[in-house]
Formats: C-alpha cells, structure tokens, sequence
C-alpha cells in the first residue's frame, strides 16, 4: 500500500513537470483570444477522450450527482480559472512575478480548506509544519529574494481579484474532482471535464464577443493545439487524476509545488533569467517538504474506491 501512495505521489509530480512546460508549447498562441484557446485545446482532448467515454459509460455507474460536481470542476477550473489568471496577467501588463503570482500561492490553502469540508481530510501537525514550509519556500522560489513588484499600474487591484478567483478556482476544483475520483475512473472524470469544459467554452466565446473568431487559429496553431492534448492538457490531466484519486487533496496540493519551482528552472535556462541565491535554496527547501508530505501519505491507510476497474485508453500514455 506504501507503494501505491508513492506511486501515487509520483504521478502528480510528473503532471506538475508538464504544466511547467506549458507555457514553452502554448507561447506561439499568443495573437489568439484566450477563450478561443480554451475552447480548442478542450474540444480537442473531447474528441480523443470521447470514444473512451463512452466506453467507460457502460462500465461504471456514473450519477446526477457526480456530473453536476464535475460540470462545477469544469466551469471553474477548466474555464473560469483560466480566464481569470489570464485577465489578470494582462490587467497588469505581464509584468513578471507582479502581485498575480503571489495570490496564486494561496491556491493550496483554498484546496485544503475545501478538502476538509468536503472530503472531511483531517489536517495533523505534521502535516501543517511541513505544509507551511513548502508554501513559504514556493514563495521565495518565485521571487527573488522575497521582493514582490507592487508597483504594476492602475491594474493592481483588479488583478489582485482576479488572482484570488483563480487562486479559488483551481484550488476548490482539487477537492471536487477527487470527489468524483473516489467512485469513478480517472478517464471516465477526465473525458466528462473535457466535454463539460468544451460545452462551456462554446458559450463563452459569444459572450466574450469573440464568435467571428473561430476561424482564426492558423494550421501551425491546430498543430500546437494537438501537441497540448497530447503532452501537457489531456495528458496531464489524466496522469493527474489518476494519482488524485490515490491521494488526499491536503497532500496533492503540495506537491503540484513542483510547478513553481521548474518553471522557475526553465525561465533560466530558456530566457537567461539569473536565479538568486536564496531561491536556491528554497527549492532544496521546497522539495524536502514535499518529500515529507508524500511520506507523511504514504503511512496513511488508503481510502476504498467504489470505481469499477480503471479504463485506461491505449491512445494516451497513462491525470483540476
């Protein structure tokens, strides 16, 4: 059982190396509309998922309830996540590492308050302890040496809220896709959060006034799209809840630290960007903390899923 929880672990870690690589694929999709991006790169990820689907359908019994929950998970992290964090960064120029970045570090604490309420995670000690020192040492490896630009315009505030509902969105979405997770396949969840997202996407792209657009991605951009699905979108997403439905919320929420912390790397590495000293030293930190949460997981008895045997699709190589 050790090593299921470990295994478990490892699995939301490596989805967090390929949300850290998102932005590398996605960055030539910038002359598009954020909505349009949402939509395509979820319609997409339907249509691959959708065969799988529906498969899973006759396998697993898949309630009112469990649809309702996941079409929330959709509605905030799949769409309105997005499209908050998005609305944020432009508020205030994408100026990097500004106040957006900061409130985002308030994700893990929406994700564990709403695993407490919802899923009744009971939050020790020693969980806290190392808790706060992963969330403290995320902090410092995204600014350097703990200096936040404040100073990002008039946009400020606004972006700040915007931040925060994204900070909520995301996090929220943790507890309520393991919901689904606890009695249901993490393909069967992953394929219906791409068809709710896609639905709701639709309709987002008239009420954001952008419906003479969606003709305007070019056949490199479909392209890139494709690539998306199949490496840091639905790919991710299900290696993602596939370990999410082994591991508590309080738990998983930490160890999607590794986002920060590699894409911290990669900016360097990429883009010249010269890391300090001390954000060094705060990923060694970070990373240790992790450690010690995923072993503080591993020493706890596994919950008991309700799900029918896992349908793993032989098109993906496996996760809101």
């Amino acid at each position: 059982m050790k090593n299921i929880h470990f295994s478990a672990s490892l699995l939301i870690v490596i989805a967090a190396v390929l949300w850290a690589l998102d932005g590398i694929i996605r960055r030539s999709l910038y002359t598009l509309a954020p909505v349009i991006i949402v939509f395509y790169e979820h319609l997409i990820g339907a249509i691959i998922l959708l065969p799988f689907l529906i498969k899973g359908f006759s396998k697993e019994r898949v309630t009112k309830r469990e649809i309702f929950i996941i079409s929330i998970v959709s509605l905030l992290s799949g769409l309105l996540g997005t499209l908050w964090f998005t609305t944020a960064l432009v508020e205030v120029h994408f100026i990097s590492f500004s106040v957006v970045f900061l409130l985002q570090k308030l994700q893990p604490i929406f994700a564990i308050s709403a695993g407490a309420i919802f899923l009744k995670e009971k939050v020790d000690r020693r969980y806290i302890k190392w808790a706060a020192l992963a969330i403290v040492a995320a902090y410092f490896v995204t600014f350097n040496n703990g200096y936040v630009n404040l100073q990002t315009g008039q946009g400020t505030i606004i972006a700040a809220l915007y931040a925060l509902g994204a900070a909520f969105a995301w996090g929220s979405s943790t507890a309520f896709s393991r919901m689904v997770l606890l009695k249901n396949s993490h393909v069967v969840t992953t394929g219906l959060r791409f068809v709710i997202t896609t639905i709701f996407a639709f309709f987002a792209v008239f009420l954001f006034g952008q419906g003479t657009k969606f003709a305007s991605p070019d056949f490199s951009q479909f392209l890139r799209f494709v690539i998306i699905a199949l490496s840091t979108g639905m790919v991710a997403l299900l290696i993602y809840y596939k370990g999410l439905a082994k591991t508590e919320v309080k738990v998983s929420t930490i160890l999607e630290l590794t986002f920060p912390i590699l894409a911290i790397f990669i900016d360097a590495f990429m883009y010249k960007t010269i890391l300090s000293p001390t954000q060094y030293l705060a990923a060694a930190i970070l990373m240790f903390a992790m450690f010690r949460i995923a072993k503080l997981q591993q020493a706890k008895k596994p919950q008991k899923s309700v799900a029918k045997e896992k349908v793993t699709p032989a098109v993906v190589p496996s996760q809101d």
